[in-house]
């Protein structure tokens, strides 16, 4: 029987490190946490890359089918009005904190806009701090240098990588804790794999166990096995007419491909708790960041990724504890992924403790396990914002930045405005906006200086430098208009460089390494690495430098698995060309890879840098 629950730069690091707010919801998890009285449960959060909330046969989508997801309510919790942001990395930062996205300076999804302030406590530290074995495999999209790093942030392992996509899902180059690594097969199969071993080698004492996944997010690359049943399928267009119009079914055939190897990746990990006798005490989270990345079904839902709307928004939500949790429980209320950090810790009795600022997020720890009767939360509000679009969602309502008005309620696919009928709700809803969006307007918007990256942390061998986070001068260019998984190429010309605006944090003697393509006309290219403090006076600055001794295969890599042509840059068979030793002084400064000669017409291509502390 169904349970139906209504819930309500770096030179000025310590500045980031202040001591934080007492958080108020920290106190109300500690209340929570009062009336579990059981064995603290292990916690695995599974999170998808831009599925939709339709795109599960949960949800009535007749396209797909995904048991073991659905699963996941029918044993435990479905959380029917959860809310993400509009797109991923304001979704992890809400997740991993508990606080809105535009509170902690996250503007954007590359180059350094992902990343949120140091200084916010992150819900892998609070279960680190509370004995568990922490791990994060998959996507992180927060930041790849220390302080940012997963490996910085509460998880003690970790193997994936730290861009908002990755250009190719097969054996790809990835990293283990800093180091970059070969990956084994398709990505996500891998990443569970290594989810699973973890489980194994920790089963004996609590963990908690981040496995953000990287599909179905672009490049539509898909196994043969999973495409194969998709390749002709007729597919069933969403009821909503705009839609059905400009849906694109080669890439939903992809997307839903995508979703089912989700959905075995999910049934392996799940068969895996129960073989491992701790299925009952784990707590199991499914969700997604955003809503789908192409127009397909969707419940007939408006918008999509990077919408304000439902439909960019909603996103499925499974709790499973068989210990607590009971079956078939229904949540109606409007909950979000600020949410989730407080329930957890709740769960769990890991105290919160000092954060950045207050928590936005509330535990409905308690409403989940039914230590609590169900109650209205009608003065709940989530807002959501993204490039100068904002809405606020209550229980009954979503009110737009434009004026519109929407009754959720009745009308799911915000097709009829109601703003004119209810003037109060109106006026009250647009009062809350408007107060929100003042409130984290400061970092609602980028800043117009450019992004430094952090180089040489003490804590951290490894630093990576990829040319995400660069730029470069003359006919330098980049392979997409997308930066986050991109190389330079047609470097031809020996006046132009490439240039990383970075900060040392710690001082000391490193080893430069490159990951380049090049054909054979460009052997004997000579490459300079060099650093120029920015208060440099006259003082030379270090530089070493190499040259390119061997070619690498042309083409691009795995693009047989590409279902859908994609705006993405693509992947090559890189190889590594260590460049020697930098001494790098503390401070703000620029790292800048220069050419002395360039053999060939087509020059180089570049993808990473890598620097090494040396012991």
């Amino acid at each position: 029987m169904k349970r139906a629950i209504n819930v309500i730069t770096f030179a000025a690091l310590s500045l980031w490190l202040t001591v934080g707010i007492p958080s108020s919801a920290a106190t109300e998890s500690a209340d929570s946490t009062q009336n579990v009285r059981t064995e603290r449960p292990n916690v695995v959060v599974i999170l998808a890359d831009d599925q939709g909330w339709g795109d599960l046969s949960l949800h009535g989508n007749p396209n797909l089918k995904t048991p073991h997801i659905d699963s996941l309510a029918r044993d435990g919790a479905n959380l029917k009005n959860f809310y993400v942001c509009a797109v991923c990395s304001p979704t992890r930062a809400e997740f991993l904190t508990g606080r809105y996205h535009s509170r902690m300076g996250v503007y954007s999804t590359s180059q350094g806009g992902e990343r949120f302030h140091l200084g916010e406590r992150t819900i892998g530290e609070v279960f680190s701090d509370a004995g568990y074995q922490t791990a994060a495999y998959g996507k992180w999209h927060s930041g790849m240098q220390a302080p940012y790093h997963p490996n910085s942030r509460g998880f003690a392992d970790f193997y994936g990588f730290c861009s908002g996509h990755w250009g190719n899902y097969f054996s790809p180059i990835l990293e283990h804790n800093g180091e970059i690594v070969r990956g084994d097969g398709f990505l996500t199969d891998d990443l569970t794999n290594h989810a699973i071993e973890f489980i194994k080698k920790h089963r004996q004492s609590p963990f908690f166990v981040y496995l953000p996944l990287n599909t179905p997010h672009s490049p539509m690359q898909v196994p043969d096995s999973d495409w194969a049943p998709f390749a002709d399928k007729d597919i069933v267009p969403d009821p909503r007419k705009e839609n059905a119009r400009r849906e694109n079914q080669q890439h939903t055939r992809a997307a839903l491909a995508l979703c089912e190897n989700i959905d075995r990746n999910v049934g392996r990990l799940l068969k895996s708790l129960e073989s491992l006798e701790i299925a009952d005490n784990t707590v199991v989270v499914y969700f997604s960041d955003n809503g789908p990345n192409g127009r397909r079904f969707n419940g007939g839902l408006r918008g999509q990724k990077g919408s304000v709307y439902e439909g960019g928004l909603r996103s499925p939500c499974l709790i499973r504890w068989p210990k607590q949790i009971q079956p078939g429980t229904e949540i109606e209320s409007v909950a979000g992924a600020i949410d989730l950090l407080p329930t957890l810790a709740a769960f769990c009795r890991a105290e919160i403790g000092e954060t950045r600022g207050p928590l936005d997020g509330v535990s409905f720890a308690d409403q989940l396990t039914g230590r609590s009767e169900p109650h209205d939360s009608p003065h709940r509000a989530l807002f959501s914002t993204w490039k100068g679009r904002a809405s606020v969602r209550t229980q009954h309502y979503r009110y737009h930045l434009d004026g519109t008005l929407y009754e959720i309620s009745s009308d799911r696919g915000e097709q009829n405005d109601v703003a004119k009928e209810h003037p109060v709700v109106v006026a009250r809803l647009k009062k809350k906006l408007h107060r929100w969006r003042e409130e984290t307007a400061s970092n609602d918007r980028r800043d117009h200086q450019e992004p430094t990256f952090p180089v040489g942390h003490p804590d951290s061998e490894w630093t990576q430098l990829p040319v995400r986070d660069a730029t470069a001068t003359g006919a330098i260019r980049r392979s997409s208009r997308h930066p986050n998984s991109t190389y330079f190429s047609n470097w031809t010309n020996a006046d132009d460089t490439i240039r990383w605006d970075v900060d040392v944090i710690a001082e000391g003697s490193f080893d430069a390494e490159l990951w380049y393509a090049s054909d054979e006309q460009a052997l004997g290219t000579e490459l300079t690495l060099s650093f120029t403090p920015s208060d440099s006076d006259e003082a030379a600055s270090p530089s070493t430098s190499t040259v390119v001794n061997q070619s690498t295969p042309p083409g691009h890599v795995a693009t047989d698995f590409d279902r859908v042509a994609r705006t993405e840059g693509y992947e090559k068979a890189w190889q590594q060309l260590p460049i020697g030793h930098l001494t790098l002084p503390s401070g703000h400064g620029t790292l800048q890879l220069s050419a002395s000669k360039i053999q060939g017409d087509q020059g180089i291509e570049i993808r990473l840098l890598t620097l090494r502390r040396k012991k």
